[in-house]
C-alpha cells in the first residue's frame, strides 16, 4: 500500500486489533479504502473497533470500508480496549513471552529490539549485533535463542 507516513502510523496502532477482529487487510477493497482515506482514518478504525466491542459484528472489512469512506465517527472510544491481549503484535507478544521463558533479566539483556516489520517479517535484534527472524525464534525455542543471543558475532551456532 501507498500510504503516507501518518496513515502508517495510525495503523500501526490498531492493525492487529482490526485483524483480531477480522478486517482483512490483503483485500484489495480494503486497501483501496485505506489508500484513498485522505481524513478520519483514526475514526474509521475506533469506529470499526467500538462497534466490536460492543456488538457482533458479521462483515468486519465491510464496516471498516464503509466507516473510511463514510468518515464514521466513534460515539465512544475507551483507550483501554486496545490494553486487549488478542490486539498485540506477534513482535509485543514474543517480547512479552520471553520474560517467562528467559527471565526478564536476561531478556532485558541480550535483546535490543523486537522489530514489527510492515512487510510482516519480524525480526529479533540481539544485543551482539545478531538478528533472527521472529518465526525462526519461534521454532527454536528458548534455549537455542539464548545460545544465538549469547554468542559472539561471527562465531558459527548450531541451530
Amino acid at each position: 500500500m501507498n500510504l503516507e507516513e501518518e496513515q502508517r502510523e495510525i495503523l500501526r496502532i490498531y492493525k492487529y486489533a482490526l485483524i483480531h477482529i477480522g478486517v482483512d487487510f490483503p483485500r484489495e477493497d480494503v486497501q483501496e479504502a485505506i489508500e484513498l482515506c485522505v481524513d478520519g482514518l483514526e475514526d474509521a478504525c475506533r469506529s470499526t473497533i467500538r462497534c466490536w466491542k460492543m456488538e457482533k459484528m458479521e462483515y468486519p472489512s465491510a464496516f471498516f470500508i464503509t466507516a473510511l469512506y463514510e468518515q464514521w465517527q466513534p460515539y465512544y472510544w475507551n483507550p483501554a480496549w486496545m490494553e486487549d491481549p488478542h490486539f498485540i503484535s506477534p513482535a509485543q507478544k514474543w517480547w512479552k513471552e520471553a520474560e517467562t521463558g528467559m527471565g526478564r533479566d536476561l531478556r532485558n539483556y541480550l535483546i535490543a529490539d523486537v522489530v514489527d516489520s510492515e512487510s510482516g517479517a519480524d525480526y529479533i535484534v540481539f544485543n551482539n549485533g545478531r538478528t533472527l527472524t521472529l518465526k525462526l525464534a519461534q521454532q527454536l525455542g528458548w534455549q537455542k535463542v539464548i545460545e544465538y543471543a549469547q554468542a559472539p558475532r561471527g562465531f558459527v551456532v548450531a541451530l
